[in-house]
């Protein structure tokens, strides 16, 4: 890695096209901290200002940008918000210029970006915290987030360019007072009233704007919330003279049920489009320049392969929750960014998994695994109803999965292999089906045993074990063919200590295995092989156990094995009887 040269301009550090600024000096890391002010005044920051640009070069557009939860989003909005607004209440007649000096944007395409800066009024939400549990909920916690931008705009009640009418009705909405047709109309009146007093037209930011729709689903109120925010947006948003621009942020692209249909002005960008690629996520670049800034080059290749692989348009990122947290945090990896929410969507795929879906899953957590499925960024929770296969891009959207191929973002039939992007995700995952399987055994306790008597070569104690998964917890309807019984010993068997995930149906020695698990020290701990079969009869079980057993060693199944040797089972299954089987060579 090339030494960061230069003497630092203002905490600006420059390294090729990569800018990072330390004002402060201190080199603290802004985890958490959604507030660009104070990141820039006092954090580390990783220049992502030309997306000012981008957003500027779009002209009067709506713009919604697409992106997994903790992947810079509010960070985002918020440096959009101090660079274009006119600062008002307590920061009027501040300005925020100097926490642009020496980033990108301020010096881009012959300082054309400049005039823009502090030149706008700006309506600024963020629904995040609008999770309802009901529809009235959700107005009520509405009502209350617009009475607080209006607030923030107190200003205007002293305009001499608003007559009483429009003072009245300001009163109402800051005071939370106005009624639900005066509130549908509040984020249009608003930028009216602003451009009226300002003499300039609006900017409109609003982050997040997706979370009452996804929280208002499983509450039965998705319908109610959709309708109300289509109102909303729309009457602001299409055909307004008063709007100059505006940007959204979410996960979900909500276009079906028509909350921006209306909108011929919308541009949409996904992780699949190029335009906005680099400005959320850290490039490989920015990751380094990072780890060397605060003393941690030498742990690039372990942060790559636990948070690295998404892929945006054209740019391959890191998750930047997840980077920023491993420096902060002495380079220990963990999981970071997925303990920041329940993971209900993927826990929901894998709680509800069929033996097809199931066999899907775990070829996505084997290393190097993909699923080919197409991808269609317009779908929303309510689709999974009727169209199963639509979970596979929740997951993209979501993060839990990503492509290398985006070309044609618009082609909702292109099959696209997808793939799990990184270590962290794939530990997601594996915990999801522990978790499930878990539940089938009884508790984690009861696997745990499972796969300490796996691993020790005890034969007995693992027919023991298997036998009361089989008597208690299957169905015996479910257990209909050797692929039912494959599946569950997959389940079974994720996250055995010192082990990687389970390894199905590949090539070795003169055939290809059923079931087999790789030590991470093949020097101390053996590799294990699983041979399943199926036996017509109960009185059979032993025999064909034994026929199971023998075909590992004949056709070579466990070659790869390390100096700790191996661990073979011919396990057979009848109903919800079990033989095995086992021998340690």
């Amino acid at each position: 890695m090339v030494e960061m040269t230069g003497v630092p301009e203002d905490g600006v550090f420059r390294k090729g096209d990569v800018r990072l600024s330390d004002r402060a000096g201190n080199k603290i890391l802004p985890i958490g901290n959604d507030r660009f002010a104070s990141v820039a005044e006092t954090s580390v920051f990783i220049d992502k200002t030309m997306l000012i640009a981008d957003v500027l070069d779009k002209g009067p557009a709506v713009t919604l940008f697409c992106r997994p939860r903790r992947f810079g989003k509010s960070l985002n909005l918020s440096m959009l918000q101090r660079f274009f607004e006119i600062p008002v209440g307590v920061d009027a007649g501040k300005s925020y210029a100097g926490l642009f000096e020496g980033l990108a944007i301020w010096d881009a395409r012959d300082e054309r970006y400049r005039i823009h800066q502090g030149a706008y009024p700006v309506v600024r939400f963020t629904l995040n915290n609008l999770k309802s549990a009901s529809y009235s909920d959700f107005i009520s916690w509405l009502s209350d987030a617009v009475a607080e931008e209006y607030g923030r705009h107190s200003y205007l009640m002293e305009s001499d360019r608003l007559n009483e009418f429009d003072k009245d009705a300001f009163g109402q909405l800051a005071s939370g007072r106005a009624d639900i047709g005066q509130l549908g109309r509040s984020l249009l009146r608003l930028t009216v009233l602003l451009q009226r007093h300002h003499g300039q037209s609006v900017v409109v930011l609003i982050d997040e704007y997706d979370a009452p729709v996804m929280a208002a689903h499983p509450n039965g109120c998705y319908d109610e919330v959709v309708s109300f925010l289509k109102r909303w947006l729309t009457g602001a948003l299409k055909s307004n003279d008063a709007l100059a621009f505006a940007v959204l942020t979410g996960v979900q692209r909500i276009s079906k049920e028509s909350i921006f249909s209306d909108l011929n002005n919308l541009q949409v960008d996904t992780p699949l489009n190029v335009v906005s690629d680099e400005r959320f996520g850290f490039t490989q670049a920015e990751v380094e320049v990072l780890a060397e800034y605060v003393g941690s080059a030498s742990s690039v290749s372990q942060a790559r392969e636990w948070y690295d692989g998404y892929r945006f348009g054209d740019v391959d990122v890191y998750n930047p929750w997840s980077v920023l947290s491993y420096f902060a945090n002495g380079c220990l990896p963990d999981v970071y960014w997925g303990n920041t929410s329940s993971n209900s969507v993927l826990g929901g795929l894998v709680a509800d998994a069929d033996d097809k879906m199931l066999k899907r899953l775990y070829a996505l957590a084997e290393p190097d695994g993909t699923v080919r499925a197409p991808l269609d960024t317009r779908i929303v929770f309510s689709d999974l109803e009727t169209a199963p296969q639509a979970v596979w891009s929740m997951l993209y959207l979501a993060g839990y999965l990503t492509t290398d191929d985006t070309a044609l973002p618009g082609d909702v039939d292109r099959l696209r292999p997808l793939r799990i992007p990184n270590r962290e995700v794939a530990k997601l995952y594996a915990s999801e089906i522990t978790g499930r399987f878990a539940q089938v055994v009884g508790g984690r306790d009861m696997l745990d045993d499972l796969h300490r008597a796996l691993v020790s070569g005890d034969a007995a104690a693992f027919a023991g074990e298997l036998e009361s998964v089989l008597l208690n917890c299957a169905s015996f309807h479910d257990l209909v063919s050797e692929s039912s019984y494959h599946m569950l010993m997959m389940g079974l068997l994720f996250n055995v200590p010192g082990y990687g995930v389970p390894i199905s149906n590949r090539e070795a020695g003169r055939g290809r295995f059923d079931v087999q698990l790789t030590p991470t020290d093949p020097v101390r701990d053996p590799l294990v092989t699983l041979e399943l079969k199926r036996a017509e009869q109960e009185a059979d079980l032993e025999l064909v156990a034994r026929q199971a057993l023998a075909q590992i060693d004949e056709r070579f199944y466990d070659s790869s094995a390390g100096t700790a040797g191996s661990i073979r089972y011919g396990i057979a299954f009848a109903g919800k009887s079990v033989a095995v089987t086992c021998e340690i060579a």
